[in-house]
């Protein structure tokens, strides 16, 4: 068993954010994997190709002859498993690919990892584990307080967050059937760089730089708390490294914001950069728009434990990150403006 980490679903989001973060953090070998769909983007880890210590391979976590290959090439010691579909209103228009990728592919992953681990020397098993990346979503939804917590029951509203669901409770049960080395993590919402532009924070940088309309769900009074990528990276790390097999932690922002509160953020900052502003101001573009199918009202997480026992805390504050967010995409257009030209393509 090598030096080597293995990252899937590394070309997206959180997962290319991940890969910079463990090539600056630590001195492991990378092999990033990720089948490029439409939120995986090369271009997100284009910097990190120039780095000896990372790999691409453009392969589909269900493809387990290619899996398997890349485990007997690398024998990596552990594997960070991000690969997902994740937004929620493509769920809803089309739930197929969730349950192909984040349930038959986890699946998949699953068995493939386990035909790995089970010929590992008995020293190198007990090194090796398997930290499975969810979202709070599993939980369901919470009214005006409580917080979801690691013994909260699970109860998905959407499409996207019961294939989430799902895929956790076949990580748990890999762990308590067959001794896999898992551990699980849940996270709020994350921001920051590198997030596909459909997305609420780049959604609304984006199209306020075009003097666009920015639609709003219903009243706007749904609430998430928000968590910058950053920060999810380094509770990853710690997780992986320093967590309990078989257990669940939950990572969260200690950031919530109504959409609404998100927007006007986004407004007010964006007007404080100099751009170009529509008569009015950024916030004259805000359009209330017709609610979600199933839009859960409230996600906060209760981060204690990940505190308590791995001594982790974020360290952006909501207003802190969202500027360094915003900053990024005006520095970033090359990256984001093919992406957003192909999603505007696609829907015309």
């Amino acid at each position: 068993m090598n030096n080597t980490l293995l990252v899937t679903g590394g070309a997206g989001f959180i997962g290319s954010n991940l890969c910079s973060y463990l090539i600056d953090n630590t001195d492991y070998e990378i092999v990033c994997i990720d089948s490029l769909t439409y939120a995986g983007s090369k271009s997100s880890v284009a910097s990190l190709e120039k780095n000896s210590r990372f790999v691409f391979k453009q392969v589909d976590i269900a493809d387990a002859e290619e899996i398997a290959n890349i485990f007997e090439t690398y024998q990596p010691q552990y594997v960070m498993h991000l690969a997902a579909e994740s937004h929620v209103d493509r769920s809803i228009s089309g739930a197929a690919p969730f349950i192909e990728t984040n349930i038959v592919g986890t699946f998949s992953l699953l068995q493939s990892t386990l035909s790995y681990w089970e010929k590992l020397a008995e020293a190198d098993k007990k090194e090796f584990r398997f930290l499975h990346v969810s979202t709070d979503e599993v939980y369901g939804a919470l009214g005006d307080e409580g917080l979801f917590t690691e013994k909260t029951p699970y109860s998905p509203n959407s499409p996207y967050s019961a294939s989430k669901a799902a895929s956790d409770h076949l990580a748990n049960a890999w762990f308590h059937t067959y001794g896999l080395p898992v551990i699980i993590s849940n996270c709020s919402n994350n921001y920051g760089p590198y997030q596909f532009p459909e997305k609420l924070i780049p959604l609304m940088i984006t199209t306020a730089l075009n003097h666009g309309d920015l639609p709003v769900y219903g009243t706007g009074l749904n609430v998430r708390d928000w968590l910058h990528v950053q920060d999810h990276c380094s509770a990853l790390w710690l997780i992986l490294t320093e967590g309990r097999l078989g257990e669940k932690y939950n990572v969260g922002g200690e950031n919530e914001r109504t959409n609404l509160e998100v927007v006007n953020t986004i407004c007010d900052l964006m007007g404080n950069e100099e751009l170009p502003a529509p008569e009015g101001g950024f916030q004259s573009l805000i359009t209330f728009v017709g609610d979600r199918k199933g839009h859960d009202f409230r996600y906060a997480i209760d981060a204690t434990k990940l505190t308590n026992e791995l001594g982790w805390k974020p360290q952006y504050n909501f207003d802190t990150g969202m500027e360094a967010t915003i900053k990024w995409y005006l520095d970033n257009k090359d990256w984001w403006r093919p992406l957003k030209d192909k999603l505007e393509n696609s829907s015309n």
